[in-house]
C-alpha cells in the first residue's frame, strides 16, 4: 500500500477575477426547503493571465436562503472570451455570516466582505479546443456581494 504522505498536496493557482453584474432579485417565496430567490445576471467582466471575457447577460443565481445566516447559491452563466470562445460556468457557493449583516446584503446595503464567509466551487464547460483543459480541473474561489454586483476570484486546484 502506498504512503498517503507521498501524494502531491493541492496548490492554488490563480485563474480569474470576475465582476458579475446582477439585477433585482425575484423572490419565489418560502418553499419546503427555505426561501427561494433568483438573481438575474445582467453582464460583467472576467480576466485571467493573458485573457479577458465578458459575462453574457441572461444567466441567473438560483439561491436557497436556508436561514437568516446561511444561503446556498447556484449561479449559471456564460462567458465570451476576447477570442470569441464561450465558456459555460456553474458556480455553487455558500454564503454565511451574522444575521444582521446578511439582512443588510439582502436589502442591497454594502457590507465589509471580510465579515461574510463566501466560498465557491466553479466548474466550466467549453467547445474551445484551446480552453478544453478547464473542464478537466477543479476550481475554488471566494466572493463578495455588492449592491449591484458580485466580485469573485477563482483558483485552479493544482
Amino acid at each position: 500500500m502506498s504512503d498517503p504522505s507521498s501524494q502531491p498536496e493541492p496548490r492554488l493557482r490563480f485563474f480569474a477575477d470576475l465582476r458579475v453584474q446582477v439585477g433585482t432579485p425575484q423572490e419565489v417565496g418560502h418553499t419546503v426547503h427555505g426561501l427561494r430567490r433568483l438573481i438575474p445576471i445582467t453582464g460583467g467582466t472576467a480576466s485571467g493571465n493573458g485573457w479577458s471575457a465578458r459575462v453574457v447577460p441572461g444567466g441567473a443565481d438560483f439561491q436557497l436562503i436556508v436561514n437568516d445566516r446561511l444561503s446556498e447559491l447556484d449561479a449559471r452563466y456564460v462567458l465570451e472570451t476576447d477570442g470569441g470562445d464561450f465558456i459555460y460556468v456553474q458556480n455553487r457557493a455558500v454564503r454565511s455570516g451574522p444575521a444582521e449583516l446578511i439582512a443588510k446584503l439582502v436589502r442591497g446595503e454594502p457590507v465589509d466582505p471580510a465579515q461574510i464567509y463566501f466560498r465557491c466551487a466553479p466548474s466550466f464547460e467549453t467547445a474551445s479546443a484551446s480552453l478544453g483543459w478547464i473542464a478537466e480541473r477543479m476550481f475554488v474561489g471566494s466572493g463578495a456581494r455588492y449592491p449591484d454586483a458580485v466580485a469573485m476570484r477563482f483558483f485552479e486546484l493544482a
